[in-house]
């Protein structure tokens, strides 16, 4: 890329950072009542992601030859266990993470 490419790119993606930060605040002001259907929306989503990112990662996960899916059960109990222990996200993460390639290098 040309020197002015990366200078219009860069600008390109300023521009949309900045529209996808402050267009809620435009939109959603704090003197106005949020819409009912956004708060649902804000309710409802991000355990569906969760899900979504479950299912996901389990995708390919093949329980009946290997290691039967060992480490991602364990590093899903992981995860809850620690997420119920100590309610922080970061720590349930990456104590899974670890947990998960410990146990890949050791079993899988």
């Amino acid at each position: 890329m040309s020197t002015v490419q990366v200078i219009i790119m860069i600008l390109a993606l300023a521009a949309g950072v900045m529209v996808t930060r402050f267009v809620p605040f435009v939109l959603f002001p704090e003197n106005r009542q949020v819409p009912k259907t956004v708060e649902y929306l804000g309710s409802v989503l991000p355990p569906a992601v969760i899900a979504l990112l479950v299912v996901y990662c389990l995708r390919n996960v093949d329980f009946l030859h290997g290691s039967f899916g060992l480490p991602e059960i364990l590093s899903i109990l992981a995860i809850c266990g620690l997420h119920t222990w100590k309610r922080n996200s970061l720590l349930s993460i990456a104590g899974g993470t670890i947990l998960y390639m410990i146990l890949l290098h050791f079993i899988g």
